[in-house]
């Protein structure tokens, strides 16, 4: 960029503002552990903070509206359904950065995710637990075969290879808007990344540190018919936005091709 010229008006333009920037918690009757995630969130680098509730029947707004959080509330139940509620509701935001509310991701590294995307290299950045260090016993053996599996798979399909469907993300607001996002279950994060990468955004997986989750008892993982469940509905999305009809085009690929022709 050109230096400022001696003698430059005083009323100059302001230097361009800092993105704003939200992160979106998903919860379901997470009392015990969301006060001490949403504290650990580093205010210096985020803007809102949105916890995004479905359904629960604990303290878990209580204790969240007490840490400092902004409660969005969605009624109907669904993994996705509250990821989308809070997206909707980062609507004056530039950067959606989502985490689990269980304390299992770790907040502090929020800044990790955002430093690409802040430096202009890439519109969506994803954390992976399987690169990172990982607290024993915070991932089955199953998430970590899914993750591998699913990345194979969308390497195949689109040319991009991710090692895991890791919850903790963060994603240029108007490019999630593109995206057309459909999941309201389990399948929410890998239909971003599969979204994301038939659409040509430029992507980054950086490696995350995960622990076990700080409270509470897990939806997912904690039993096998969660787990089944889960990769059921998994496995449903994967299908679903893999065999869509090519000629209905991903929204977020229209401005692509407008720019080459």
């Amino acid at each position: 960029m050109r230096a400022p010229e001696q003698g430059m008006r005083p009323d100059a333009p302001a230097q361009r503002r800092r993105p704003r920037v939200a992160v979106v918690i998903p919860t379901l009757n997470e009392e015990e552990p969301i006060g001490e995630v949403i504290r650990a969130v580093p205010r210096d680098f985020v803007d809102d903070i949105i916890v995004a509730d479905s359904g629960s029947d604990d303290r878990t707004v209580e204790r969240a509206c007490a840490a400092g959080a902004r409660v969005v509330v969605e009624r109907q139940r669904g993994y996705g359904r509250a990821c989308a509620a809070g997206a909707r509701a980062a609507h004056d935001c530039d950067i959606v950065a989502f985490l689990d509310g269980d304390g299992s991701d770790r907040p502090e590294l929020v800044p990790t995710l955002l430093a690409p995307i802040l430096d202009g290299t890439h519109d969506f950045v994803i954390g992976s637990r399987t690169r990172g260090e990982r607290e024993p016993g915070s991932m089955n053996a199953l998430q970590v075969a899914a993750g591998y599996i699913a990345g194979g798979l969308t390497r195949l399909l689109y040319g991009v290879t991710y090692t895991d469907m890791c919850a903790f993300r963060a994603i240029r607001r108007d490019t999630l808007d593109r995206l057309g996002m459909r999941e309201m279950t389990y399948g929410w994060n890998l239909e971003m990344q599969m979204r994301a990468a038939r659409a040509g955004l430029r992507i980054l997986e950086v490696p995350v540190a995960h622990r076990r989750r700080i409270g509470g008892a897990s939806k997912v993982s904690g039993t096998v018919a969660g787990t089944l469940k889960a990769g059921l509905r998994i496995g449903v999305a994967f299908a679903r936005i893999a065999f869509e009809r090519r000629h209905r085009a991903d929204p977020a690929e229209a401005p692509t091709r407008a720019a080459e022709e």
